[in-house]
C-alpha cells in the first residue's frame, strides 16, 4: 500500500482451552518462538511474548495489509496443531474461543514488555481472571460475564 503509514502496536491475550494449565515450562519458550515466527510470517513485528502454563500475551506492530481477527485466527490454529504434532500433551490440545486484544502508543511499549516479561512474578498475586478482567475495565470494552474466562 503506497503512501500508508501505520504505527499500531497490540497486545493479544488468550487462554488454553478450559483454562487448563497445559503449558509446560519445559516447551513454553519453543511455543513462544513458533508463534513469534507465525506473526512474522505475515509480515507483522513481534516485540514479545510470554505467558503462564493457562494463557499467552503477545505484544506485535501490527501492519495494516491483515485483519486482526484472522492473524489471531491463525496463530492459534497453526500453533495448536504443532503443539499436538510435538507431542507435548496427552490427549488434543486446543487455544479457548475468543482473544482479547489492547491497543498501546509507542510511548507505553516498554511498560507493556515488562509487563509481560514478568508474567510469573506478576501471577503470584493475580489470576488470570482478575488480571483479564482489569484489561477490559482499563480498556472500557463493555463485556458479557458469561464469555468472560471462568476460574479452574
Amino acid at each position: 500500500m503506497a503512501n500508508t503509514y501505520t504505527q499500531v502496536h497490540i497486545q493479544v491475550v488468550f487462554a488454553v482451552k478450559n483454562r487448563s494449565s497445559l503449558i509446560h515450562a519445559t516447551w513454553e519458550d519453543a511455543l513462544f518462538r513458533y508463534i513469534t515466527g507465525i506473526i512474522q510470517n505475515h509480515g507483522h513485528r513481534v516485540l514479545q511474548v510470554n505467558g503462564m502454563p493457562d494463557h499467552v500475551h503477545i505484544l506485535f506492530g501490527m501492519k495494516p495489509d491483515q485483519a486482526l481477527s484472522d492473524l489471531i485466527k491463525q496463530v492459534k490454529q497453526d500453533s495448536s496443531k504443532w503443539i499436538n504434532q510435538q507431542g507435548y500433551v496427552k490427549g488434543r490440545f486446543s487455544w479457548q474461543a475468543g482473544y482479547g486484544a489492547f491497543s498501546y502508543s509507542k510511548s507505553q511499549i516498554p511498560r507493556v514488555v515488562r509487563y509481560i516479561q514478568n508474567q510469573k512474578e506478576h501471577h503470584k498475586k493475580k489470576t488470570f481472571r482478575e488480571e483479564y478482567l482489569e484489561f477490559l475495565k482499563a480498556f472500557e470494552i463493555d463485556f458479557n460475564e458469561g464469555y468472560i474466562f471462568k476460574e479452574v
